[in-house]
């Protein structure tokens, strides 16, 4: 049996920053979510992300009071791409915040540019 290939991340603006302001134990929950999707596995804590296109998820952090998402492109090229990460702030309704999808828009056509780029 074929060992799973791990996928390198590629972190876009300043997610990697972000995640490592969050409290340790989210930072230890997003780095296992991310862990399972570089071996091609899909987390319980991982859904589709709508809106963006296919191939993109969303990890979702439940902690004390608050949620931490991160959002990543699975979908282009050989890399994983960490769009975007924050804390939901919003008590009201599960959708996120349009300048936080405006944000992972962004950065998406980034990660496809990126690939473009690569195959020159």
């Amino acid at each position: 049996m074929k060992a799973p290939i791990r996928r390198n991340l590629t972190w876009l603006g300043d997610t990697r920053k972000k995640i490592r302001s969050f409290p340790d134990d989210v930072k230890q929950l997003i780095g296992d979510e991310l862990q399972f999707i570089q071996f091609g596995e899909i987390p319980k804590d991982t859904k589709p992300f709508k809106g963006v296109g296919g191939g993109t998820f969303e990890i979702v952090t439940p902690f004390d009071t608050n949620t931490y998402r991160t959002v990543v492109a699975v979908k282009i090229g050989k890399n994983i791409y960490v769009l975007h990460t924050f804390m939901k702030k919003s008590k009201k309704g599960i959708a996120t915040p349009k300048q936080d999808v405006d944000l992972i828009k962004q950065r998406l056509l980034e990660a496809k540019e990126i690939e473009k780029l690569k195959g020159k």
